[in-house]
């Protein structure tokens, strides 16, 4: 029988985490256990972030990250604040490096407990998203939804989180477009041989927009830090923002800032739910009571 793991249920911005403490052992938590885990409504998930010894000097841990369809996740820029809060609340540390499998990511909780993630840089080459065939301009490639002469969307902006990343840009409310009805089948598009992130995003000022996302393995989800920040750069790329912009994602605002060092920077809450221990194998699991908070 596996040994049980410690856990920590969380949400940035709505974005429903599980964190599974994974330190000191050598096996990872199964695509089986994340699925069951999702069926439970209680300990329904967006993504698993999994903390696993370091693997690289000079980091503190490396981290797993798996989609509530089993499937890895290279990137989740709210579970990254929730490992933090998670990891801060133990530690008292308030600085972190880790790595995962996008590379090398440093993050830091502040004093009025908002946490900045540094998200990495962001990728345009069609192999880098990747796309499934050579657009040398990915501010806008042709893909759309709908008729020919009258599409619902089209032309999205690409780009690559560490997960790759269609932003289609709309100038109505995102609240007005059925993202549940595209989501599914524009995530399993030709044109993206590792799926992708779809987001719909409307410019609200120079320095805000809002944004939704389907989530690439997870489905609609309340918040996506990676398509906050893809999003974002998207949007100062093709001039339509500054450089730093407030994404107002369904679960609330993230403050995103592409850096002259051509890092973005995300920063946003995370809170606690509640806490327990599960088996990574099978994904059975018990709550504590104790406050955690």
């Amino acid at each position: 029988m596996t040994a049980r793991a410690k856990f920590a249920k969380m949400n940035g911005l709505g974005n429903e985490i599980i964190v599974a403490d994974m330190r000191g052992r050598a096996g990872r938590v199964s695509p089986a256990a994340a699925v069951a885990l999702n069926a439970d409504p209680a300990t329904r998930f967006d993504q698993i972030m999994a903390i696993h010894d370091p693997r690289t000097s000079g980091t503190e841990n490396y981290i797993e990250i798996l989609n509530s369809d089993g499937s890895i996740a290279q990137a989740c820029g709210n579970g990254m604040r929730c490992v933090v809060r998670a990891l801060s609340a133990e530690t008292g540390r308030r600085h972190f490096t880790f790595e995962t499998v996008a590379g090398i990511l440093n993050a830091d909780e502040h004093a009025d407990g908002m946490i900045s993630v540094d998200m990495g840089m962001p990728r345009f080459g069609w192999r880098d998203i990747p796309l499934a065939e050579e657009f040398r301009d990915t501010r806008m490639i042709e893909l759309q939804v709908g008729p020919i002469d009258k599409p619902v969307l089209h032309s999205p902006s690409v780009a690559s989180m560490g997960n790759p990343h269609a932003i289609f840009w709309v100038d109505r409310d995102v609240w007005s477009y059925e993202l549940d009805r595209f989501g599914p089948m524009l995530e399993n598009h030709p044109i993206f041989p590792e799926r992708a992130n779809i987001t719909i995003a409307q410019v609200t000022a120079p320095d805000a927009m809002a944004i939704r996302t389907w989530e690439r393995g997870a489905g609609l989800t309340r918040a996506c830090g990676s398509a906050a920040c893809a999003a974002a750069v998207s949007a100062a790329r093709t001039r339509r923002t500054g450089r730093a912009v407030t994404v107002t994602v369904p679960g609330g605002p993230l403050l995103i800032e592409w850096r002259d060092d051509d890092h973005v920077i995300m920063t946003g809450p995370a809170e606690w739910e509640f806490a327990g221990s599960f088996d990574p194998a099978t994904g059975a699991w018990n709550r504590d009571e104790r406050d955690v908070a």
